[in-house]
């Protein structure tokens, strides 16, 4: 098999991945958000340094309108070859140096040029994103088994101060995503901005809790080095403390922005993921398992490339050990309109994403209550405005009409 052009196959299929070198753009992406300073000395600008902002925000979204999507699949007799191909591993290991460099780059920049508060806001908001990216990175590396893969993923969500979140997601989120039970799933009317005051100390706590009590059972302290949550915010703090000794008080509130804008991104990404989204609660009182339509998906082409296949979230969270390469698109699947990029901005107005996922969730859900998450505040409210029937039927009144499903079809 050429590295170059590999073909994966078996004794009755053949396979070359058109998308192999399209993964490069997850590290393009992330790097374009350290050209801040660039910009700026070529332009002379300070406004220039918001065009990483508007590079993401801006085009991306644009082009995932205009390219569509990618339904594609790899057949299944040659994941396992997919898979074990370790161009596809090392296309994440070389982000994390990408990483680190526009990380420090950016802060080097604020702490040593003169800029006005609107430059440093610009910086942070850059930085901010790209320590987005790192969780996003993070998320990847932080599902595989190998010691490698889980120290690059510590490293990548020290630099966001995000340390916790492969404990909270991989023990926490999974286990109970799309039920009431779990703070990063986010429910039908609530909006993006409510969602964050319950999900961000939510994730933490619960994932303290966790890895409390894994070692707690194994006889250690919770503080010790075991903890992989000390161990990321060492790290946090070491660089930290060394950016703000080396460049003085301009870090507090460059590094506190960059931080908070972070976090928000992984916010906004949960907030997108699983809107609405029910799993059924069995009578023996356990969830049924993660099905793919417990997951919001998009195929967007561009948004995928940026993200390692993130958006395929519907199989990610449906069979987590899967590579992003690897990832499938199933039909009928609850499917955002946009790539993650695009949906963030619509989720940042609240009365806009209602306006826009609202409809789609209840289609998706054939109208049937019982399949959808609501927020328990304005459960009422929403079946009143949407003319929902407990009974899980649609009670269109304007129209006079019953859907006529039966209770157990939402099952």
């Amino acid at each position: 098999m050429s590295f170059l052009n590999p073909v994966f196959s078996t004794e009755n299929v053949s396979y070359r991945d058109g998308k192999r070198y399209a993964w490069l753009v997850s590290l393009l992406v992330p790097a374009v958000l350290g050209c801040g300073p660039l910009f700026y000395w070529l332009t002379g600008s300070v406004a220039a340094m918001w065009i990483p902002m508007a590079l993401v925000y801006g085009v991306i979204p644009v082009v995932d309108l205009v390219v569509g999507e990618d339904l594609n699949n790899p057949p299944e007799e040659v994941v396992p070859q997919l898979e074990a191909d370790p161009y596809y591993r090392w296309a994440t290991y070389a982000l994390v140096p990408v990483l680190w460099m526009a990380f420090l780059g950016n802060a080097y920049f604020v702490g040593t040029q003169d800029l006005p508060w609107m430059g440093v806001v610009a910086m942070a908001v850059n930085t901010g994103i790209l320590c987005g990216f790192a969780i996003n990175l993070g998320h990847e590396l932080g599902h595989k088994k190998s010691k490698l893969e889980r120290n690059l993923a510590t490293s990548v969500l020290a630099m966001g101060a995000y340390g916790h979140f492969a404990i909270d997601h991989n023990r926490g989120h999974h286990r109970h995503v799309a039920t009431p039970e779990d703070c990063a799933s986010s429910r039908m009317g609530e909006n993006l901005y409510a969602f964050a005051v319950r999900e961000l100390p939510g994730a933490f706590r619960r994932a303290w809790f966790l890895e409390a009590g894994r070692l707690e059972r194994h006889g250690k302290s919770r503080w010790s080095l075991e903890n992989e949550i000390v161990r990321a915010g060492l790290i946090t703090v070491g660089v930290s403390v060394g950016l703000l000794i080396a460049f003085g008080a301009v870090m507090i509130p460059f590094l506190l922005a960059t931080y908070f804008i972070g976090a928000f991104h992984l916010t906004m990404a949960n907030y997108v993921e699983h809107y609405g989204l029910l799993r059924q609660k069995r009578p023996n009182g356990l969830y049924e398992r993660c099905q793919p339509h417990h997951s919001w998906n998009s195929n967007h082409i561009c948004s995928n490339w940026a993200l390692y296949h993130l958006q395929r979230h519907s199989d990610h969270h449906a069979n987590p050990g899967r590579r992003y390469q690897s990832l499938r698109h199933f039909d009928d699947l609850a499917t955002l309109p946009n790539g993650y990029f695009g949906m963030f901005l619509v989720a940042l107005v609240p009365p806009l994403w209602f306006r826009v996922m609202d409809p789609i969730l209840l289609e998706h859900v054939e109208r049937d209550p019982k399949r959808i998450h609501f927020d328990p505040k304005r459960r009422e409210a929403l079946f009143e405005r949407y003319g929902l029937a407990e009974g899980g039927a649609a009670a269109l009144s304007s129209l006079a009409y019953e859907d006529g499903r039966s209770e157990g079809q939402a099952a």
